[in-house]
């Protein structure tokens, strides 16, 4: 059976089913229709802040914040849109994969970290989509054999007020010293893992002020971070080339 025809079906008997439409392009069908889906599949590229807080580590991503990854981002972690973290976490484990592969690990192990999300709005939403996608990242990496494995290694220490409409002077203001690693968790990762390397994982970058507010936290207690992984980032980037 030819695949556009395999594919009609497939979105026909979704629809009437379950009666959803894709995120992208609102086709009725499944939550992302091949063709939205196939805008996704581009490497990943490190995508430095403009400006870029001083002393962060490289950071890379997998999609521009915008059209069906906005889409994405928006459904999962505003709606619930459980079905959609199978592509976050492809896009954020791709991003992953292209920060180990360009700084050289020499095989040490992975730990992916995801920022932390004010208690309050995890409790709102009902679930942590950060999290969620970085630990659907660490399972689809260690499937292709890396060493890779998904901690909470942060904890929010201060109260960090919402970031929506701040500027990055006014984030970067609003994270400064928010972010701990709780002793019990650095305990632990020392005996599993000591000689670990961190990737600090969030959905979308925007200032980089939460990756830079993490990596200090992270840093100050010790650890290794390697890069920044995010799904997607903010159009307001400086692109470059990548390195596979």
């Amino acid at each position: 059976m030819r695949r556009d025809l395999l594919d009609r079906l497939t979105d026909a008997a979704v629809d009437l089913l379950l009666g959803s439409r894709c995120v992208g392009c609102e086709r009725p069908g499944r939550l992302v229709c091949p063709a939205c889906a196939t805008t996704l599949s581009e490497p990943a590229w490190p995508a430095w802040p403009s400006p870029t807080p001083g002393g962060l580590v490289a950071p890379w991503t997998a999609a521009e914040y915008a059209d069906v990854a906005r889409a994405l981002v928006l459904g999962h972690k505003e709606r619930a849109m459980h079905g959609l973290r199978g592509l976050l976490s492809d896009l954020l484990a791709r991003a992953v994969r292209a920060a180990v592969d360009d700084a050289g690990t020499g095989g040490l192990p992975i730990v992916l970290t995801p920022v932390p999300s004010r208690p309050a709005t995890v409790r709102a939403r009902g679930h942590d989509p950060t999290w969620t996608i970085t630990r659907g990242a660490a399972a689809r990496l260690r499937r292709a054999g890396h060493d890779v494995r998904a901690v909470r290694l942060l904890r929010l220490r201060a109260r960090v007020d919402d970031q929506a409409g701040l500027d990055a002077a006014a984030r970067a203001a609003n994270l400064a010293g928010s972010m701990a690693c709780p002793s019990r968790v650095l305990r632990r990762l020392a005996a599993r893992a000591p000689t670990a390397l961190v990737v600090v994982c969030d959905d979308v970058l925007t200032t980089g002020a939460t990756a830079r507010e993490a990596q200090r936290a992270l840093e100050a207690s010790g650890l290794t971070v390697l890069a920044v992984a995010t799904a997607a980032a903010t159009r307001k980037r400086i692109r470059t080339g990548v390195s596979w």
